[in-house]
């Protein structure tokens, strides 16, 4: 079934074992506060530590999946006038939303641009808006250097 590939399934909950229900139960203690650390949020829901960091990277709600993408990129940039403007005019037609930006000081000409955005419900393949990227005339390199939800 799987050529090295990750697969994915749509599941109803109603057939998930108990252990996986309970991991998600305890990842949303962590991730809303209410649980300060995984020790606290396993024992508030019931699930052995074992199997918490078996399925906590492995099983994530629905909603998760399709609402965002987010990644890092690297830009190499010439230091010239609308540079970086036309890079974010080009990030927003896409249809993307831009969650950070940091540049440091441009040294022999050029700056490095580290921008995290988030694709959401597009339809856009990350190639496709690094290939974008790479054709704006003051852009020397682009490349992904991290991505996740």
């Amino acid at each position: 079934m799987s050529n090295g590939e990750k697969n994915f399934f749509l599941v109803r909950e109603d057939v998930l074992s108990d252990s996986m229900l309970k991991t998600l139960k305890a990842k949303l203690l962590l991730e809303s506060g209410a649980a300060d650390s995984v020790r606290e949020a396993i024992d508030q829901v019931g699930v052995s530590r074992s199997a918490f960091y078996k399925y906590r990277d492995t099983i994530l709600p629905f909603h998760t999946m399709i609402i965002e993408q987010i990644f890092t990129l690297s830009i190499h940039l010439e230091d010239r006038s609308g540079a970086l403007s036309n890079v974010l005019s080009t990030v927003a037609s896409l249809g993307c939303n831009i969650l950070t930006i940091n540049q440091t000081i441009p040294l022999q000409g050029y700056a490095t641009v580290i921008l995290t955005m988030e694709i959401g419900e597009s339809d856009l393949q990350l190639n496709s808006l690094i290939d974008r990227i790479k054709q704006i005339e003051a852009v020397n390199n682009a490349e992904i250097i991290g991505s996740g939800a």
